[in-house]
């Protein structure tokens, strides 16, 4: 038996995330989206690739979600994009009504699914699906730390002129302008950073990170990062569908861990079949706590805001 993925918005993201679990022969893919043709149009033409790059999986296209039923992984993309100037709390509302009725469904046809959220603002898009469906704290994860992470490894492997894959880094805390790059954990090849840039260039790489998916804003202006974010989505769905075990940095739901308490934030997870199989919580600086918690702090904001509109 194939394993079955929807992913759930066409846009650049989603459609992105079905090719990357196509190419990869993870699991048949079902596209969901609200405009007629474009995920069935999507859909066909990544099957079509099929025969050229060797995959045998099926990938459909659906404007309900009746086809999306026994899925083992639900994506949820869809959502407005940032638009220049705009900040992820101005999505908030907005978005909100999307992957509520999003999950809604999605629940409704795989009650044993893994949700991965990808929608932002990240963090609170993972509460609302959480409060919505109702699953086990395990089966609802955020794709934020995996693509912050690779953002930050991409910049320093650049400085340093060396390959990514030697360079190793965690990004904590949310989704936003408050992520917690741990520098003082980052290393390349065992060595740690801070033997091999001054703290000025450290500190100009952190803040680059911080503000990496406006920087393609910027580029891009009609609109946001996505390839980037759908390899980071697909690192995830692999790990849970090959039960990897992988330890990547996802937002999941804290319950004390960190001194956060019923939200959602980014910090090191193993990823299996189960879902979120364990928290790694690290003992942290005085300095990189204060940082988290300050990130957790405008997470709870946006939830407050969420939490007045269900009233």
């Amino acid at each position: 038996m194939r394993k079955k993925v929807t992913v759930v918005g066409a846009g650049n993201v989603g459609a992105n995330c079905a090719v990357n679990i196509a190419y990869k022969e993870l699991a048949d893919v079902v596209l969901v989206d609200v405009v007629e043709g474009v995920p069935q149009g999507k859909g066909l033409d990544t099957l079509e690739a099929g025969p050229v790059e060797g995959f045998d999986v099926t990938v459909t296209g659906a404007n309900d979600y009746e086809p999306t039923a026994n899925s083992d992984i639900v994506v949820i993309t869809a959502g407005f994009p940032r638009k220049p100037g705009m900040s992820r709390d101005d999505l908030l509302l907005a978005n909100y009504e999307v992957v509520r009725t999003a999950t809604e469904q999605s629940v409704k046809y795989s009650p044993n699914c893994i949700l991965i959220l990808v929608t932002n603002p990240l963090d609170a898009m993972c509460w609302t699906a959480y409060q919505v469906s109702k699953f086990s704290k395990n089966r609802v994860v955020g794709m934020a730390g995996v693509l912050d992470t690779a953002r930050y490894r991409t910049f320093i492997a650049q400085e340093l002129g060396v390959s990514v894959e030697n360079v190793t880094a965690m990004v904590l805390g949310g989704h936003g302008d408050t992520m917690v790059p741990l520098v003082r954990l980052t290393a390349v090849s065992g060595i740690p950073l801070s033997e091999l840039l001054d703290q000025a260039t450290i500190d100009r790489l952190v803040q680059r990170t911080r503000d990496g998916g406006a920087e393609i804003v910027k580029y891009l202006k009609t609109g946001s990062a996505y390839y980037a974010p759908s390899a980071a989505t697909v690192e995830m769905v692999e790990s849970i569908l090959k039960d990897k075990k992988k330890v990547l940095p996802c937002a999941a739901y804290l319950e004390g861990e960190y001194g956060i308490k019923g939200l959602f934030a980014g910090v090191p997870v193993k990823l299996g079949s189960h879902g979120i199989e364990k928290i790694y919580q690290i003992k942290l600086t005085p300095e990189e706590q204060q940082m988290l918690d300050k990130s957790a702090a405008a997470v709870k904001e946006l939830i407050d805001v969420i939490k007045q509109k269900m009233g």
